[in-house]
């Protein structure tokens, strides 16, 4: 093993064994090397002659481009063409921190890392899954979850898929189901939890909040090591009566067995989901925090090397932009009223012939679920004979993305999935 990554564990066991304990042989091995990037950064600093480090051009005092590719943005160069730090733009880690705080107000006195950037947020989860999964190691999520957590954390990694009902007999979140899951697994586990859900659109009361975190302190008292991953995608977007912060800021700091980790990221919160910028936030004692994001940077230095450096500069001015709260509320007014129009037509009695729904109340997609119909043949009916789209999750259920349909139409969507319905009943 190399001997910064011996120092890097040496430091997390002093600390806190049990997230040592939690990192899989790869996480174990990993370490930022001492390379060209860090003397780059040094030389960053001092060269004020010559500075002959890296691995780009350099014309006329800025970085070496096309002007056809310049004159088409309005970007200083050096804010476009040179790589971004594996990390991220150290400016826009800051404002994201910033974003947290203001957006979590129970982060207030935790102690948290800056925000580490990553390829949006489908590679932070596998950061995640390099850091913390050996094969065999238990996932535990609800039921109803994103499919391609089967790749990131099963395929990939080997990890095994546990899942709890993510709803009780009430339409609420099943605390009990989770917790007697919670409490059969020994060792180590790695529990996901994604509000608002995809694909059902559902994001837990505030007591059911709490109640989460209750029972993830019991597992935790009983021995179990827990990464509790908070995939935070859809933030902000609650549009009724639900926890209107991150589990993230209630479990950090909430015990020394739990690590909680914070996926989040522009991509869908701020509409800008081709600028591929996401963030991974880790929430230990300062020298956890420390030895976690050298893994972390050597994860990214060893698979992408670094980020867009163009996206960073734009998320970052948009976020230090005075329009960018006002234009959030319009873009989020206008999501919640889709879902609430929804709603309103869901309310019709006609639909109980072929389909409840789970409940929702944040985040861009509802889920029905289909009676006496296959979901992947009314899925093909629909596309085949209506030209309308859904994806059918599993056998039974049927996710909608009003996100993407205008309130006016919403409808008429419903409509033609209820005459798909009825086409293949007669």
């Amino acid at each position: 093993m190399n001997t910064l990554a011996v120092q890097l564990n040496e430091k997390m066991q002093k600390e806190n064994p049990a997230i040592f304990n939690m990192l899989s042989d790869l996480g174990k091995d990993l370490y930022y090397p001492k390379g060209i990037l860090s003397q780059s950064a040094e030389a960053g600093k001092k060269a004020h002659r010559f500075n002959a480090t890296i691995g780009i051009a350099i014309e006329n005092g800025e970085p070496m481009h096309f002007r056809h590719i310049q004159n088409k943005v309005d970007y200083n160069p050096s804010d476009i063409y040179p790589y971004a730090p594996p990390q991220g733009k150290e400016a826009l880690r800051s404002a994201w921190k910033e974003k947290l705080l203001i957006d979590n107000p129970s982060l207030q006195g935790k102690n948290f890392g800056l925000p580490i950037v990553t390829n949006a947020l489908t590679h932070g989860l596998s950061i995640v899954a390099d850091l913390f999964v050996n094969p065999g190691d238990v996932l535990i999520t609800p039921d109803h979850y994103w499919g391609n957590y089967n790749t990131v954390f099963q395929v990939r990694r080997g990890g095994r898929v546990e899942t709890f009902p993510l709803f009780n007999g009430d339409g609420g979140f099943d605390v009990e189901g989770f917790r007697t899951t919670l409490l059969k697994q020994t060792g180590k586990a790695i529990v996901v939890l994604n509000f608002p859900n995809n694909p059902t659109g559902f994001t837990p009361s505030i007591q059911e909040g709490e109640a989460i975190v209750e029972a993830l302190k019991e597992a935790a008292d009983g021995g179990l090591n827990l990464i509790v991953l908070l995939d935070d995608a859809y933030f902000g977007l609650f549009y009724e009566d639900s926890i209107k912060e991150s589990l993230f800021a209630l479990l950090a700091g909430a015990h020394s067995n739990i690590l909680p980790i914070k996926i989040d990221g522009a991509t869908k919160e701020n509409y800008v989901w081709g600028l591929r910028v996401g963030f991974i936030t880790y929430a230990a004692g300062p020298d956890v925090l420390d030895a976690l994001e050298q893994k972390t940077k050597g994860i990214i230095r060893g698979t992408i090397s670094s980020g867009s450096h163009i996206s960073q500069t734009m998320i970052l001015e948009s976020l230090q932009s005075d329009e960018f709260p006002k234009e959030k509320q319009e873009k989020f007014n206008i999501m919640q009223g889709r879902a609430i129009k929804t709603k309103e037509v869901l309310a019709n009695e006609k639909f109980d012939a072929y389909w409840t729904y789970y409940p929702f109340n944040s985040g861009y997609f509802m889920c029905l679920k289909l009676h006496n119909l296959d979901a992947e043949t009314l899925r093909l009916h629909l596309l085949d004979q209506y030209g309308v789209g859904v994806i059918a999750s599993n056998k039974t259920d049927i996710r909608v993305a009003f996100s993407c349909v205008e309130e006016e139409d919403i409808e008429e969507l419903f409509n033609l999935i209820y005459k798909g319905c009825q086409d293949l009943t007669k």
